[in-house]
């Protein structure tokens, strides 16, 4: 038995993280994974704080998938006070959510790509990207944290001319992206180093409590939240899902689901210009306790609070995707022939750390404890 430690400055990790993989001979067996390099304790700054200023506290927990924090946190408030937002917000909240889930679906294939040592389909996958995030910068005004969402709308409009861009750049990431799965799906290289490798089996989900398109990939569709948000099921969302469960399907499952996210894009736009009313109402925030639930790009991200009248939070638990997920990674190590598989696989998971991290270790008199601020 030998261990190999990867991080926590590694060329892979996007954020600092420590994995010692466990390894016979140069097969992985199993791993220990050490986090706390950047722990920011939102959840306790939240605390006393109007859910105004809570709001932009929760689009800095997660710099890719920043809006998709700030429309859980402000859904979360509107279902505590039954606060109903007008149609144009909830059509142009999807159009962003969804132009989010496929920038950040794109980065996560760059750096699978680029972890196998594919750059050139890394290196255009990013550039490709930058077709989205023109998108998000001319609907928000800023390309990731966009101040857009309000408790009770968002904060900008769209018009006619912005209608008619957003689907010219659609049309040009689709004819790219057809190209990139092309490449994707019948290159030697690609096929080598993924398909068969860190498989995650369907009877080991529920063990994992995978989430997100590592869940997808592995057959489980139901997995996918936005199946449970009204304004997906007025869209007549359909989750997308394969069942080889490895490498190969998890990134698949990405790139089919932004074709889904164009889908849903295109739909909320024709929804839109159907709809009268204004884009935000005023609000009365009423004190009480709940939850709201909605699907990141990696998955499930949960929001539960406790607010008083008037809005003030006096608790505030986020649960991100990447804590389940990271779980699954252990069970992926059986079917990873050698170390630079447990990298790839590793990558597969599209991991982000510092969305994740919700607790700190205390040592007292001698022992761990581990304080969970956000607990409700």
């Amino acid at each position: 038995m030998a261990t190999v430690p990867i991080g926590p400055i590694h060329p892979i990790l996007k954020e600092p993280l420590r994995i010692k993989l466990i390894l016979e001979g140069e097969k992985p067996v199993d791993a220990e994974i050490e986090m706390g390099y950047v722990h920011r304790g939102i959840e306790k700054i939240m605390e006393g704080k109007h859910c105004h200023k809570g709001i932009y506290l929760a689009e800095r927990v997660c710099g890719i998938c920043s809006f998709i924090h700030t429309m859980t946190f402000a859904e979360c408030i509107e279902h505590i006070s039954k606060i109903e937002i007008p149609d144009k917000a909830k059509y142009l909240r999807v159009i962003v959510c969804e132009l989010e889930r496929i920038h950040s679906h794109l980065i996560a294939s760059a750096v699978y790509n680029l972890s196998i040592e594919h750059e050139t389909l890394g290196i255009w996958l990013l550039n490709v990207r930058e077709i989205i995030m023109d998108l998000i910068e001319m609907i928000t005004g800023n390309r990731i944290n966009m101040g857009y969402i309000v408790v009770g709308g968002v904060r900008r409009d769209i018009n006619r001319e912005m209608i008619d861009e957003i689907n010219k750049k659609l049309d040009i990431l689709l004819e790219e992206l057809k190209n990139i799965i092309e490449v994707f799906e019948n290159g030697p290289l690609i096929a080598l180093r993924s398909k068969g490798i860190a498989i995650l089996p369907y009877h080991e989900i529920m063990r994992t409590r995978a989430v997100g398109p590592v869940c997808r990939g592995s057959g489980l569709p139901e997995s996918d939240w936005r199946l449970r948000h009204p304004t997906y099921q007025e869209l007549k969302f359909k989750p997308v899902w394969r069942k080889e469960g490895d490498n190969f399907a998890r990134m698949m499952v990405r790139h089919e689901e932004i074709l889904e996210s164009v889908k849903l894009i295109r739909k909320c736009l024709e929804l839109y210009e159907e709809s009268q009313g204004d884009i935000r109402v005023k609000v009365d925030i009423r004190g009480g306790k709940g939850e709201w639930r909605n699907e990141a790009p990696r998955g499930e991200v949960l929001y539960k609070m406790e607010i008083t009248d008037g809005g003030i939070i006096k608790r505030i638990m986020i649960r991100t995707p990447t804590v389940m997920n990271l779980e699954a990674y252990k069970y992926m190590l059986k079917t990873c022939p050698t170390v630079s598989d447990a990298v790839s696989a590793y990558a597969s998971i599209d991991p982000c750390i510092s969305c994740t991290e919700r607790t700190i270790i205390a040592v007292k008199d001698g022992k761990e404890v581990p304080i969970n601020f956000g607990h409700i």
